[in-house]
């Protein structure tokens, strides 16, 4: 029972971090059918810049609880800024052309921004572990989890509620499902498609900095992350169906369940475990677990 706990936690907690990553992807692609690629070096500049920001704050003396609002601050700075500069300075030029040429575009804005990160912050790794463990820890059943975790599921809970509302309850999210649903009869209604675009890839462009900054207390920041994450992040969309937040939130929770058991009970199997969920997945569900309804052209 201790090691199916075990499992379970670490599943979620994996899950939760999944999830983060994973939704600002899924929700650009569901409004704006843009495999952005320039994801996974967004999750880099979050986690770089949060070290930055939580190791500038620390060093200088001040409040250590404080280093939690600079992970944060890093998150919605590179959001602001690196989101408005991609989707106005170049992605608004590309849209209504094939989705490969939007999959060059973004990867081209990868490989800049990866080199971007060298030329700022080195090749050399980058640690912020004060964050980690500043808040203690608890135990349960015998087991011993930092309060982080639970910190990182939270913010994963909240995300998922917020986005969730904000689609379901709100004018902006109407608004949203009728751009996602039929680009034309949105603009035609008189929908400012433009700002639609704008504030979707800046949102997703924030979400994808706050992974990185979350995760940054719990990794060695080094060149490269940023290529890993998206391929785990890409993962989970095509498991869950591509651009749908649900199918986003239940495809992480599967993979963080199966890669934690990978982890605990065959341990070369960790990687290798998320793709083959993912092959299982495509091969009973082409599509995904869960699919949006495409407006039928006549």
């Amino acid at each position: 029972m201790g090691q199916l706990l075990a499992v379970a936690i670490d599943g979620l907690n994996y899950a939760s971090w999944l999830f983060i990553i994973a939704v600002g992807l899924t929700l650009i692609y569901g409004v704006m059918k843009i495999l952005n690629i320039a994801h996974g070096s967004l999750y880099a500049l979050g986690a770089y810049a949060a070290a930055s920001l939580a190791g500038y704050w620390l060093n200088t003396g001040r409040a250590p609880m404080g280093s939690y609002g600079m992970l944060l601050l890093a998150a919605v700075l590179v959001g602001l800024i690196a989101g408005p500069v991609i989707e106005r300075g170049l992605l608004r030029f590309m849209y209504g052309k094939e989705e490969i040429v939007l999959v060059l575009v973004t990867y081209a804005v990868f490989l800049i921004l990866e080199d971007f990160i060298k030329l700022a912050w080195g090749v050399d790794p980058l640690f912020i572990a004060q964050p980690y463990g500043l808040l203690g820890s608890f135990s349960i059943a015998g087991l011993t989890y930092p309060v982080y975790n639970l910190v990182l599921m939270a913010v994963a809970i909240v995300i998922g509620c917020l986005l969730a509302w904000v689609m379901a309850r709100t004018r902006r999210g109407k608004m949203l499902i009728a751009v996602i649903h039929d680009r034309e009869m949105a603009a035609a209604s008189g929908i400012n498609v433009a700002l639609v675009y704008f504030l979707t890839f800046t949102v997703g462009a924030m979400l994808g900095a706050m992974g990185g900054a979350l995760t940054a207390p719990m990794i060695s920041m080094q060149p490269g992350i940023g290529a890993e994450t998206i391929v785990l992040a890409f993962a989970v969309v095509v498991i869950g169906g591509l651009g749908s937040l649900p199918g986003a939130a239940l495809a992480a929770v599967l993979v963080g369940l199966v890669r934690s058991a990978a982890v605990h009970y065959r341990p070369e199997l960790d990687l290798f475990s998320i793709y083959l969920v993912m092959a299982i997945v495509l091969i009973a569900r082409p599509k995904g677990l869960f699919t949006t309804q495409e407006a039928r052209k006549i």
